[in-house]
């Protein structure tokens, strides 16, 4: 019995190390490797690492905006692991099939959006409260831990399914299609519809934004934005489907 016993713990290891190896990690905990700012090449001061975290420090007067930064690799097929620590009423993102286009000055004009929010103290709808698919799928209820402390996202991304789906603090928050006429739909209702015409439709989105490259491709990068808040990410890995 306790020979089984053992042989039983050393199979669980080693499959457990086998699994964990299968990630990699887009962030090492100690430089700012394999990122840059969107559409740019270096990265902005306001982000720098700090006791194995990647900080995004807003300036005194708020205003900053835009310096949103993508990793150099893209991906298509993967699950992406992350923790994120947002301020106080804060706001941030995290994005995945983000290209860069040199007309294209942001990029969630491209890519879909994880949204990174103080639920609490920053007043949304739930189709913007974290972590929503940003303006495409809203929330019901989900376990979320406040402003200061750490919330943990998982992204499944599976073209070859049709499948995205989030899981946040070990919760399934929902599935969402990636192309296709349910995806065209979510994407019509939204910001983000690609139709010119759509800014003069009565009622029109009130946050409407002409973006006809949105959700059009399959392969990107990853992307974390600056939306002018304090925000923290840590543990940031990715492993291909």
């Amino acid at each position: 019995m306790k020979q089984i016993l053992i042989t039983f713990l050393i199979l669980t290891t080693c499959i457990g190390f086998s699994q964990d190896s299968e990630w990699t990690y887009l962030f090492d905990g100690k430089t700012l490797n394999g990122w840059h700012e969107y559409n740019g090449d270096g990265i902005s001061k306001n982000w720098s690492v700090n006791d194995g975290e990647l900080v995004f420090t807003a300036p005194n007067d708020n205003q900053s905006r835009g310096q949103d930064i993508v990793t150099d690799e893209t991906f298509t097929n993967f699950e992406l692991s992350l923790e994120w620590n947002i301020s106080k009423g804060g706001n941030s993102g995290i994005f995945f099939k983000v290209v860069e286009i040199p007309e294209v000055n942001t990029p969630w004009k491209t890519g879909p959006e994880i949204q990174v929010l103080d639920n609490e103290n920053f007043e949304a709808n739930r189709w913007h409260k974290a972590p929503a698919l940003y303006d495409l799928k809203p929330l019901r209820r989900v376990k979320y831990n406040k402003y200061g402390e750490w919330n943990h996202l998982v992204l499944r991304i599976d073209h070859n399914e049709n499948i995205g789906s989030i899981t946040f603090n070990g919760q399934k928050v929902y599935d969402f299609p990636l192309h296709g006429p349910e995806w065209d739909k979510m994407v019509s209702r939204s910001k983000f519809n690609g139709d010119s015409y759509f800014e003069n439709l009565t009622p029109a989105h009130p946050f409407f934004t002409y973006a006809p490259f949105f959700g059009k491709f399959k392969t990107g990068s990853i992307g974390l934005q600056d939306h002018g808040f304090t925000v923290k990410y840590r543990n940031i890995k990715i492993r291909e489907l």
